[in-house]
């Protein structure tokens, strides 16, 4: 059977895959995805958008039919009806919100700017639309069942609709979620802790008007959420992980876990759709093996409290993505894949620590009733709300740009999404400069010789002269997963070592299939 040959192949069709194939094919490089479902799956998922993950989706001009100002919010029978299954309006999707954040259920926390309520299937939807435009193939009905990887490349065993296939792929990115075959088939470890508890996420019909107030409730055996129009709950008990996780769902046993926490004996007449789900907390002990790498639930696994698994996905894929495409491209050595592990690993263990401790204070008993309503006390300050926020949103994170004469206060960081005047023309943001997936050399005051300094580096890196009444340096180097490499006052020569670290030596071929 003759193999069929790929620069790179992505195994999972969801946001994060679909976002990571989207990030390499910007830089001209042909990628195919493999997704084992035939359709998008409409069973609860993710339903919203908050933190770094909104200015993720802004950077590459995701943020459809979103203004300045928030639009009104997904009603939450427009919300029940999109979980069913049914498609909405496009002038609905999305729409902004200025809702509370939440640590371990306790609503104390305000993000800094609104969420966004994207049920992940319309976001998926989206994405697959982009990944289309950009000329990513997604093979829908396609599974993995075999890998094996050398010094030149992965070789891959596929079941599709028609029958077996073999493929040759130069890399391998696997977002395939936490059961992730790419990362057993890679041998890569991935420890961790087990779950304590066992929820369910569901859209249901009652037949009793008095079963329960809504809202959110920690109870004697766990935590209750009751939302009404259409009726929405989430049930968590503390009684260990599910017993058979991939078993069906019966009504029968959702409506047990509603009795045992609401203490009523309300009979559920319908469930629409249901999820279980609990809080196992594993990490893969590297994010590359070879040329293999994890992204998203294939890498960690935690519960899904403060909706960190889509962000924390989207991060690893605008990490990972430019960084293999400069690879691919033949501009930097494969030694510049290892710093997405040298990146991104802290964050999803501090992700992970986060988690636990979330589900630790959702315990039930008077001694977790102290706990938590001494850290109420203390997020009433100012300072630790923002810290914690900050945690929770992914707004904290900074990365070692590899050189210590490199001490401004915005290397490393996330760029801010600055307000300029470029040319004669009206203002353009940060964010609407980096959406062709390129670095980006922000001059806003540093002058010619600076700009002389990047012009070897033309074919890849982007340099914009611009005016900025609150610029916070004469000139940014930002990556295009939006972290700032380099700014001034360094040198002009730590900017040629910086152009260099990152996006390679000058005069490489930028030619699509080069080696390093």
């Amino acid at each position: 059977m003759a193999y069929q040959d790929a620069q790179v192949v992505v195994v999972g069709g969801g946001p994060v895959g679909l976002i990571l194939a989207c990030e390499v094919a910007l830089h001209g490089v042909p990628v195919v995805v493999l997704e084992r479902l035939p359709a998008i799956e409409w069973r609860p998922k993710a339903e919203g958008i908050t933190g770094r993950a909104i200015d993720i989706m802004d950077r590459r001009g995701l943020m459809i039919g979103v203004t300045e100002t928030p639009g009104a919010p997904l009603t939450a029978a427009e919300l029940a009806r999109i979980a069913e299954g049914e498609r909405q309006p496009e002038s609905l999707l999305p729409k902004a919100f200025p809702g509370a954040r939440h640590f371990a259920t306790m609503f104390l926390l305000r993000p800094e700017s609104p969420d966004l309520l994207v049920p992940q299937q319309l976001l998926e939807e989206d994405l697959g639309r982009r990944a289309a435009e950009l000329g990513v193939e997604v093979r829908r009905g396609h599974t993995l069942t075999g890998l094996t990887q050398d010094d030149d490349g992965v070789r891959l065993d596929v079941e599709g609709p028609e029958g077996p296939y073999r493929m040759r792929t130069d890399w391998l990115a696997g977002c395939d979620g936490g059961r992730s075959v790419v990362r057993k088939l890679a041998g890569i470890a991935f420890p961790g802790t087990d779950g304590v508890t066992t929820g369910y996420r569901a859209f249901a019909e009652i037949d009793d008007p008095e079963f329960h107030l809504p809202g959110w409730f920690r109870k004697d055996g766990g935590l209750l959420v009751y939302e009404e129009g259409p009726p929405r709950f989430i049930t968590l008990e503390f009684d260990g992980p599910p017993a058979h996780r991939d078993a069906p769902i019966t009504l029968e046993e959702f409506q047990e876990t509603l009795r045992r926490l609401s203490g009523t004996k309300v009979t559920v007449t319908e469930v629409k759709k249901i999820t279980r789900f609990t809080d196992n907390a594993r990490q893969a002990e590297t994010y590359r093996s070879g040329r293999v790498l994890l992204a998203g639930d294939a890498a960690h696994v935690h519960s899904h409290w403060s909706g960190p698994g889509l962000r924390l996905g989207m991060g690893d894929a605008l990490n990972a993505g430019w960084k293999l495409a400069a690879v691919v491209r033949g501009w930097c050595h494969e030694d510049l894949l290892d710093t997405y592990t040298s990146e991104r690993h802290p964050i999803g263990a501090q992700t992970l620590e986060v988690q636990r401790a979330s589900i630790a204070l959702m315990r039930p008993g008077p001694h977790v009733d102290a706990l938590r309503r001494l850290l109420t006390e203390l997020l009433l300050r100012d300072e630790a709300n923002r810290q914690l926020t900050s945690l929770i949103d992914d707004l904290h994170i900074s990365y070692d740009m590899g050189d210590a004469s490199l001490t401004g206060p915005l290397v490393g960081r996330y760029s801010p999404d600055l307000r300029l005047q470029v040319g004669g023309g009206g203002a353009v943001r940060v964010a609407e400069l980096q959406r062709t997936g390129r670095p980006l050399l922000l001059d806003l005051g540093a002058g010619p010789d600076l700009r002389a300094v990047a012009e070897p580096w033309a074919d890849r890196v982007d340099v914009v002269t611009a005016g900025c009444a609150d610029a916070p340096a004469d000139a940014l180097l930002i990556r295009p997963d939006g972290f700032v490499a380099w700014s001034t006052p360094a040198t002009p020569a730590s900017l040629r070592d910086a152009l260099t670290r990152w996006f390679g030596p000058p005069g490489r071929p930028g030619t699509s299939g080069d080696t390093a």
